[in-house]
């Protein structure tokens, strides 16, 4: 399948999904990510979000980071260079969407892409090799690229994986990628 193809049947598939499915999918994504032994770390990048695409909820995953007393690490996406600008997530960030619906900071602690320890990766798609679809416009694969080699990059999925992606010399490979019912490890 192309990542074309894989975009339009994920994207389908979300379109089918209720509010509270998608809130109990969400809740044992991040259920499934507390068996994983990744939170001896310290920063932990996390995407907000876009309600109108159906993503994955990630306000669970957070109020995990919290409770834990981790350094949460948020994006601003800059459309004109298809690159992000990290920063920390305090009790003083103010969110706003962007003309993506995208929640973003609107300032804040800049964080570097070199310290970031942990990646939640957004995606449509992925195989069983660590392969991933996102949007298309490369945000991820360029700030995954920028990351140190020891970075953990997790997928957020609500689906199963595909048998094999077409792969691009940018694309960057996930370590894991987690479902309401398994986490895959590559």
């Amino acid at each position: 399948m192309t990542k074309g193809e894989i975009r339009k049947k994920h994207k389908a598939l979300r379109e089918k999904l209720s509010e509270n499915q998608i809130e109990d999918k969400s809740l044992a994504i991040a259920n499934q990510l507390l068996q994983l032994d990744i939170w001896n770390h310290t920063f932990y990048h996390i995407f907000l979000p876009i309600e109108e695409q159906k993503e994955v909820n990630t306000e669970y995953i957070l109020n995990i980071l919290a409770g834990k007393d981790k350094n949460i690490v948020v994006s601003k996406s800059n459309f004109e260079d298809y690159s992000m600008s990290h920063f920390l997530l305090t009790d003083n960030t103010t969110l706003k969407k962007n003309d993506y619906n995208i929640p973003e900071p609107v300032d804040g602690i800049p964080i570097s892409s070199q310290q970031i320890d942990i990646v939640f990766v957004p995606l449509l798609g992925f195989d069983t090799k660590g392969s991933r679809v996102g949007y298309g416009k490369g945000f991820y694969d360029r700030f995954l690229s920028e990351c140190k080699p020891e970075t953990l990059k997790i997928g957020l999925s609500f689906f199963d994986t595909e048998e094999e992606i077409e792969v691009e010399k940018n694309d960057v490979r996930l370590n894991y990628c987690v479902t309401p019912k398994k986490v895959f490890r590559f």
